[in-house]
């Protein structure tokens, strides 16, 4: 909106201007710019000079005159950038992912545990799968390692008598 907003000073922006005027930071920006400019053809609020899919420091934008909506309010699209998400992004994204499925198997296996209070081995991964395939689904070895790190923290212990089977500790 505020991008909107400079077009009432001005009849055409270029890139860096816009990027100066509004504050907005730059990755950001390119996909509000993507969106208003090279999205669908019946959402092109702007007009991108040169028309390609990228957006240089140089280029150009300008209010398309010829946007017409029936609708009071119109909804834009965000533009999907074509790169997405960089390798240090996608690593750090898949590590916290990590971390908080680690804490609802942990959970998942908990919950379990109290209300049998004793389980064997293979039934146990059975049931923390069904419980948690609505979100995702865990891998054996997953659970099998947090069932080791609630061992060591001493939630759980395996039962003297058959390791298979483990034994809640409250």
């Amino acid at each position: 909106m505020c991008i909107l907003m400079l077009f009432n000073r001005q009849q055409s922006f270029t890139y860096e201007d816009i990027l100066t005027e509004s504050s907005i930071p730059e990755k950001e920006l390119k996909r509000a710019l993507l969106s208003l400019a090279v999205g669908r053809i019946q959402q092109r609020v702007l007009q991108k000079n040169p028309k390609t899919k990228e957006i240089a420091p140089t280029d150009e934008f300008t209010i398309n005159d010829q946007f017409t909506s029936k609708l009071i309010r119109v909804k834009i699209q965000t533009a999907i950038s074509a790169k997405g998400e960089t390798d240090p992004e996608r690593q750090e994204t898949r590590q916290r992912v990590d971390d908080d499925r680690k804490h609802e198997i942990e959970a998942a296996i908990v919950r379990i545990m109290k209300a049998r209070k004793e389980q064997e081995h293979n039934v146990l991964i059975s049931e923390v799968t069904g419980l948690l395939k609505s979100r995702f689904m865990p891998s054996p070895a997953a659970i099998k390692k947090r069932l080791e790190s609630l061992i060591e923290r001493e939630y759980i212990v395996r039962s003297s008598s058959d390791r298979k089977v483990y034994m809640y500790l409250a």
